[in-house]
């Protein structure tokens, strides 16, 4: 890829595999090949099931890897995390999780959890709580007052702001946002996307943006990934992936994006996919998507498309080209 002089995080051949019964692997992530610049978010799209958090999981250590390598800031990260490992990277990267309900810990204060990180690496003491948790709480929107309640106190959208505070409270490089606004109304969802670019744009963050909605992604995103059964499909500037995608997958994905003009929504044509999903169980070489593409080929049928860079900074991995 054309960023050889700036390789902020750089993911080459990353495969995770789950053990299903005795014999059998699930392909969750399959050799990923991405690299992320400094002060870049690179938005990652795909259907659900398809291995996108299964991804940023390993990226930040939750899960171990199967194969291949992670390198942030040109060290590679180790296969699998020990306490001190956790340790180590933890102050450097971060994530935000999906789910703002059991993301936090009933019991604990807000005081306490957005505490917690700074306080395990002496970044704060304890006479520096109240005034950092502040601090920290007003970046996010929302009152220093509420620092002495707890988790079952606030909306989905205050306790996701709660999580985003506590993942800069440790002030990291990199963040792995896990679909932070899925669970969260829109007018809400409108104000986290506004939040975390603004927070990058003060603090320098990169960002790995993992979600469903392909507006929002375009939105937020400097690049976009689309990933599909394990697999990234396609990969460029969000714009040119979002209005000339290469991939019949993504260009099947994007038109499913409704219109927001009613109008306009009604009166489009809609071709829904046929096929079934494959198995991510023992996969088999081939084209993922060739059973649901409607310009398959016979090539597709037992030969992995190779990823190649088909326009300046476009990649994707297709026959076709």
């Amino acid at each position: 890829m054309n960023l050889e002089n700036n390789k902020f995080l750089e993911i080459r051949s990353l495969k995770k595999y789950f053990q299903v019964g005795n014999k059998d692997l699930l392909h969750a992530v399959d050799d990923i090949h991405l690299t992320i610049k400094e002060n870049e978010i690179v938005g990652l799209v795909g259907e659900s099931g398809c291995g996108k958090s299964t991804l940023g999981r390993t990226l930040v250590g939750l899960y171990d890897k199967t194969s291949g390598e992670v390198y942030y800031q040109g060290k590679l990260l180790p296969v699998s995390y020990t306490s001190g490992d956790f340790r180590k990277y933890s102050c450097e990267i971060q994530m935000i999780f999906q789910d703002p309900y059991s993301a936090l810990n009933p019991r604990m204060t807000v005081r306490e959890i957005v505490a917690e990180g700074p306080l395990i690496h002496s970044l704060w003491t304890r006479d520096q709580v109240s005034e950092r948790v502040t601090f920290w709480l007003k970046r996010v929107g929302l009152p220093a007052d509420h620092m002495s309640r707890y988790p079952h106190e606030f909306s989905g959208g205050q306790r996701q702001r709660i999580g985003i505070a506590r993942a800069l409270a440790l002030e990291p490089k990199l963040i792995v946002c896990d679909e932070p606004i899925s669970a969260l109304d829109v007018s809400v969802q409108a104000q986290i996307i506004n939040l975390l670019s603004e927070l990058k744009e003060t603090f320098g963050l990169t960002l790995l943006f993992i979600a469903h909605d392909l507006s929002m992604v375009r939105y937020v995103s400097d690049r976009m990934a689309v990933m599909y059964l394990g697999s990234l499909v396609e990969l460029g500037p969000a714009n040119e992936v979002y209005f000339r995608p290469l991939h019949p997958y993504t260009q099947s994905l994007i038109a499913s994006n409704p219109e927001p003009d009613p109008r306009h929504e009604r009166e489009r044509s809609h071709k829904v996919l046929s096929g079934e999903i494959p198995s991510p169980i023992n996969m088999k070489p081939g084209c993922r998507f060739v059973g649901r593409c409607p310009k398959a080929m016979e090539i597709c049928k037992g030969t992995t498309p190779v990823w190649k860079e088909i326009k300046p900074g476009h990649f994707a991995g297709c026959h076709l080209y």
